[in-house]
């Protein structure tokens, strides 16, 4: 019999990846929102005192460097499927942070790594931690169309 339980090193990488999606959601805020450099952001994210920052691991910067790059390279197909999944919502008229998760868990379902199941509890886990449970119903639904479109 086997145990469907997380093992501790399973934990440990899901607690990794866990701050390394709200460490990517800070960084595209700043990148988006200051109107800044993205290679700067990412250059000077974790220099900025930021809670947390001080006590991230290589492996949580190194993920979420790599969500920022994957969301910001492929913005151009990202876009456009919010924006046509979000019946009457352009992705410039929603709130920037869900944007931003919207867009960050989108690039994770492109890249394709992490099963999208995985991927929509960690952004309603964002949507919670940043936004609210509004927020977070919002992105349920439009990540779960996205996922379906997908196939």
């Amino acid at each position: 019999m086997t145990s469907t339980s997380p093992t501790g090193a399973s934990r440990m990488r899901q607690r990794t990846r866990h701050r390394a999606r709200e460490a990517a959601v800070q960084m595209l805020y700043q990148w988006e929102v200051g109107q800044c450099d993205i290679d700067e952001v990412r250059r000077t994210f974790w220099d900025a005192n930021l809670p947390g920052a001080e006590s991230a691991s290589e492996a949580v910067r190194t993920f979420a460097d790599q969500l920022v790059r994957e969301t910001v390279a492929n913005l151009d197909k990202i876009d456009p499927l919010i924006a046509e999944t979000a019946e009457h919502w352009r992705p410039s008229r929603m709130a920037a942070l869900d944007r931003l998760i919207l867009r960050l868990a989108i690039g994770e379902f492109l890249h394709g790594e992490t099963p999208r199941n995985v991927v929509i509890n960690e952004a309603l886990e964002l949507a919670k931690t940043f936004s609210g449970d509004d927020s977070a119903k919002f992105i349920n639904g439009i990540l779960d169309a996205v996922k379906k479109k997908l196939g």
